[in-house]
């Protein structure tokens, strides 16, 4: 795949990014190269290799799925200006 002038033009346009005539032409060859070197890593057979999290082997830290509160509910409201048994108290607006 290649881009040209009028499709760097386009997207610079979508990006809201203002491109010379001289930005874009740079951009043209800058963006096809790119382009190949993600056409060349196509090419490369990952069909027998794992999905990795990091580059050097690692178990994930696991933790007990728990449900709490946080205990920290009278952190939160502490600086409210009105607050009724951990929740916020607001004006009421719907009549």
């Amino acid at each position: 795949m290649s881009v040209d002038l009028q499709t760097v033009k386009r997207v610079a346009h979508l990006a809201r990014i203002a491109v010379t005539e001289d930005d874009a032409a740079r951009m043209t060859g800058e963006l096809n190269a790119i382009l190949g070197f993600v056409e060349q890593l196509d090419e490369v057979d990952v069909s027998g290799v794992e999905p990795m999290t990091s580059v050097t082997p690692m178990k994930m830290r696991e933790r007990q799925d728990e449900v709490t509160d946080g205990e920290k509910a009278a952190d939160i409201v502490a600086n409210a200006p009105a607050t009724d048994a951990n929740f916020f108290l607001v004006p009421k607006v719907v009549e």
